[in-house]
């Protein structure tokens, strides 16, 4: 797919993304245990929100003059805003997803990552707080605010699709959830 496709599809699914939130629905969940990792982000994406804002009225100030100019760059501002607000939105109605009749855990991150990793390929599972993450083959970091919560080992490597459509099989996936502890112990459960 080219470049241009995976751009218009990603912002399909942040405008998807942002009307499930306003409906109060999620996506992806069904029959499956949900896990946030949104909480700790909110705050950060509300003040960067309401920095947009104030440059959108400020803009609008200084460039009420120039008419054609002003009806751009409030376009461009104001879908800045929403911008903002649906990749908070689709953080919110994304979550990871343990699900047990399937026997997988779905790790997401907003609609840029979407691994599922089947349970049996889990070879262990910890909760881990880290705040620095470096690349490494074989790895995949899924990061809210530079940290992550859960590591997980498997025991055959699994393959991450990037958002520009490339392959990557990873063995070790570092993520991160509000409650890492209950996703930890639930999938212990799951494991058994």
């Amino acid at each position: 797919m080219r470049v241009g496709g995976l751009l218009v599809r990603h912002e399909v699914r942040l405008l998807v993304s942002l009307a499930l939130w306003v409906a109060r629905r999620t996506h992806g969940t069904g029959g499956g245990r949900a896990f946030g990792y949104a909480g700790g982000q909110g705050a950060m994406t509300a003040g960067f929100a309401f920095v947009c804002l104030v440059e959108t009225v400020a803009l609008s100030v200084l460039l009420r003059d120039w008419p054609a100019v002003h009806a751009a760059v409030l376009f461009l501002d104001v879908y800045t805003i929403v911008f903002v607000v649906a990749l908070h939105a689709s953080s919110v109605v994304r979550p990871h997803v343990l699900h047990m009749e399937r026997g997988s855990l779905r790790i997401r991150r907003c609609v840029h990552v979407d691994l599922c990793v089947p349970l049996e390929r889990i070879a262990s599972v910890r909760r881990e707080l880290r705040m620095t993450h470096e690349r490494a083959d074989g790895e995949l970091n899924v990061e809210v605010g530079s940290q992550t919560t859960v590591t997980l080992e498997l025991t055959e490597p699994v393959t991450h699709v990037t958002f520009l459509g490339r392959r990557r099989e990873v063995r070790v996936v570092r993520f991160h959830a509000d409650d890492a502890d209950g996703l930890v112990r639930a999938l212990g459960r799951a494991r058994v």
